[in-house]
This record gives C-alpha cells, structure tokens and sequence, in this order.
C-alpha cells in the first residue's frame, strides 16, 4: 500500500510540474522570446506592436496577415484564448488567433473579411464578406494552407473587448468567440503530403487592423505554470518593437 501512495505522489508531482496555465498580461518584463511570422513572408506593408496601457497594441495596413507569436514548440494540446479590442478598420481584414507554430507552419482561425470556400482551397464568391475560418499548414505558401472549415460571423466590435479562444486536442479544434463555439470540433486534416500540426507556440495576429490584445492565456499538460508570468511594458511605456525577429 504504501509504494502504490508513493508511486502515485510522484506521478502527481511530475504531472503538476508539467499541466499548468501560461499567463501573459503585458506588464512586467521585455518580448524578447516573441517573434514575428508574416503571410506568404512578405515584407510588404509595415507593422507596428507597442506595448499602451499595459496591453498589446498592434496596427498595420497590409492585407497580409502579422503574427506575434511565443512559446514553447513542444506545446501540445492545449486552450489559448485572449481578449481583443479592435480600435480601427484599414480595410478588408481580420483578426486572428494562432496555436501550433512551429516554423513557419501554424494553424489559425481568423474573424474577419474573408472570401467564402465551398470546400478546402476552392473559392466560392469573390466578394469578401464576415467569415470565421479556420485553417492550417504552410504560412509561407500561398497555397500552402487547408481549410479545415468555415461559417459566416458577424465582425468584432470596435472599441469593445472580445475574446478568442482556440482549442487544440489530437487532430481537433474548436475556435470560440466571446465563448460560443462558432466553429468546431473539427478535424485538422493536413493537405497531401504534408505532416500534421502536432505540436507548437501560439500567436495573435491582424490585418489591415489596428487591435490590442491583453490577458492571454495558455492552458495544457504540456504547459509549465509560469506563475503569472508577465510581459513588461518598461514602466508603461509605449515601445515599437521594430526589430523583432522573424522566420
């Protein structure tokens, strides 16, 4: 009895030092674990992310969409979620949740202005119109991304917060917004020959918007408790962060 009592407190032990919640609130330390990967690795348009009032603010005009993204790429199943607060509109756009980064492959759900798919890397209307969307693979090629699927939703409100989330488990994901499943489960099926997204980091992104995000959270076996770990904004201060890495 007693080294059954053992062998399961050093289970527990060795599960609690892995299973725990990842915080990130933007007000405490500096971004130099976070790096940017950008659609089709594009260099056109430029991005701004400055740290204002203790959240994230990002702004670009490009039509490609900008991900911060952090983390660990040994992430495996988890929940990520955020807040965000659209500020401004450019154009057509998005904003964008990612989970499973892993070089220059991710999978992301996106609200935002998108053209309608009839199925995976058919275009339906040429018109784009508000869609939520999900979809996975090579963030670097144009055709490089599968759908996984796809609904009409209504655009996130301007000036007020909102709140993503992203569930990833297996091959499924479920993208929620404001905490309704809009979309999902749904199986992340790879396109030929590709492998599967298994493991990776998570990201925010936008196009043709100006956001701020805040209160992100990550949550999993796979995710060390940071203890409330924060980003700092060095005593508040705005700072772009203009040389931030990419890959």
């Amino acid at each position: 009895m007693k080294l059954i009592i053992v062998g399961l407190s050093v289970f527990l032990l060795t599960f609690s030092a892995w299973a725990g919640k990842f915080l990130e609130k933007f007000d405490d330390r500096d971004l130099e674990e976070w790096r940017e990967l950008i659609w089709l690795d594009s260099d056109i348009g430029q991005t701004s992310w400055e740290v204002v009032e203790g959240t994230l603010e990002g702004a670009t005009r490009s039509a490609l969409i900008r991900l911060l993204t952090m983390g660990d790429e040994r992430w495996s199943n988890y929940d990520f979620e955020f807040d965000v607060k659209p500020l401004e509109k450019h154009h057509e756009g998005n904003i964008t949740i990612a989970a499973r980064v892993k070089e220059n492959r991710t999978v992301v759900c996106i609200i935002g202005d998108s053209p309608r798919f009839e199925k995976a890397g058919e275009a339906f209307a040429a018109v784009p119109e508000p869609m939520a969307t999900c979809m996975g693979g090579n963030f670097h090629i144009a055709t490089g991304m599968r759908i996984f699927a796809q609904e009409p939703s209504p655009l996130l409100k301007f000036n007020k917060w909102s709140n993503l989330k992203v569930s990833v488990h297996g091959d499924t994901l479920t993208f929620w917004i404001n905490g309704k499943a809009v979309l999902g489960p749904v199986v992340m099926e790879p396109k030929e020959g590709t492998p599967p997204l298994l493991t990776g980091k998570i990201g925010v992104g936008l196009a043709s918007y100006t956001a701020r995000f805040d209160n992100l959270a990550i949550t999993g076996n796979s995710v060390r408790n940071n203890g409330g770990f924060s980003v700092s904004s060095r005593a508040k201060l705005a700072t772009t962060w203009g040389q931030l890495k990419r890959f």
